[in-house]
């Protein structure tokens, strides 16, 4: 349904998270019992859940724990891992950086030349560990870049901007044909960022295996104060899993959507499979591991843009390890830990046994689900400083 904004425009409403709930079931299910599993182009990852190719989150290490624990972590090939031999002290530098140095810092340390020698390095200590890999880059750099990934033996190439389109214009440069990439490449292509119905479509034609979902819902981006521009993650994935239905009628390919940001707790994580997702790319939840490469801090890599900075750093702490925030035992009662039990439980009181069922499960508008009854919860934690 359309609103009223004034005497020339109307609106939809859009959704988010704090504003939806998921309705029980009339079966529910073991937990131990379903499936979370997550397919793309004919590889299966055990767990839904993409670390997100920021450089707060993913180093080499990191990738290999996560892929160690059944999930995917993408590595930011323009980011500092690519740009310095030891990117170890970089990092401890923007971590202690005050707050008023740290943006002009982030400038000055992603001044510093991408080293193409150093992304097939990066993949090869993903791979000799066991894991899986995948890179991130964006738009401006992917031909070159995506050629270097798959002969070093990425798994995954991942193109992400602010916002992508199918079709882009410009005067000044060449516009990246995503068809030229996806044919050029053996490895699966996931391109995002992307909040609507057409657009989604016409990437999906493509050939693309999967569709970032989200404008600037990520705890340390800036994008929607700055520019103005988003959706609510709800009703932008809902919108994009219904090309990807549309578009499996009418090719038979199915393209994964991936929920990517404004996930702050295990519901939330539950609402976006239900709202159509069927994997999620998570970033400071995971920046709170022991493992990730920010030392408990989180930047958005819009952050240090030299002309309109679209982000800012944020302090996550360090929460438990990657194993712990993903299967427990959980040390806080806020629902940032145990990741994988709370959606498995979500799963089981609502009576889906996997992802494909669980994108069928009634959702209501309920803006007060975490407020109603809740006073005393609220009391405590604004007493604790939470």
């Amino acid at each position: 349904m359309e609103l009223e904004l004034g005497r020339s425009k109307r609106a939809r409403r859009a959704y988010g998270f704090d504003e939806v709930a998921l309705v029980p079931g009339r079966i529910t299910i073991n937990p131990d019992e379903i499936d979370v599993s997550f397919a793309l182009n004919g590889a299966t990852f055990a767990l839904p859940l993409l670390a997100a190719a920021m450089d707060g989150v993913v180093d080499t290490g990191f990738a290999a724990e996560m892929g160690r624990l059944g999930g995917l972590a993408v590595l930011n090939l323009d980011g500092v891992q690519t740009r310095y031999e030891d990117p170890s002290s970089v990092l401890h530098e923007i971590a202690s950086a005050p707050p008023e140095q740290v943006n002009v810092l982030l400038q000055k340390i992603y001044s510093a030349p991408v080293q193409d020698g150093l992304i097939g390095q990066r993949i090869e200590d993903i791979k000799s560990a066991g894991a899986p890999c995948a890179v991130s880059t964006v738009p401006g750099h992917a031909e070159r870049r995506a050629p270097i990934a798959q002969e070093a033996r990425a798994d995954v190439f991942v193109v992400q901007g602010t916002v992508l389109t199918a079709r882009h214009h410009s005067k000044s440069y060449r516009h990246l044909s995503f068809r030229e990439l996806t044919s050029s490449l053996d490895i699966p292509v996931i391109v995002g960022n992307c909040v609507d119905y057409a657009t989604a479509l016409e990437l999906m034609d493509t050939g693309i295996k999967g569709l970032l979902v989200g404008v600037g819902p990520g705890a340390a981006c800036t994008t929607r104060a700055v520019l103005g521009v988003g959706v609510p993650q709800v009703t932008a994935t809902s919108d994009c899993a219904a090309a990807r239905d549309d578009h499996q009628r009418r090719s038979g390919e199915r393209v994964a959507i991936i929920t990517d940001g404004g996930m702050r707790l295990g519901g939330d994580v539950a609402k976006a499979f239900a709202s159509g997702a069927d994997a999620v790319m998570i970033g400071s939840i995971f920046a709170a591991a022991a493992e990730a490469a920010g030392h408990g801090n989180h930047w958005g890599m819009a952050t240090p843009d030299p002309n309109l900075p679209r982000g800012t750093r944020i302090r996550t702490g360090v929460r438990g390890t990657l194993e712990e925030i993903l299967f427990g035992p959980a040390h806080v009662d806020d629902g940032s830990m145990n990741l994988i039990g709370a959606l498995k439980s979500a799963m089981g009181v609502c009576g889906a046994r996997t992802i494909r069922e669980f994108q069928d499960t009634e959702m209501v508008i309920a803006p007060s689900i975490k407020t109603e009854g809740k006073l005393q919860q609220r009391e405590q934690r604004v007493g604790m400083g939470v």
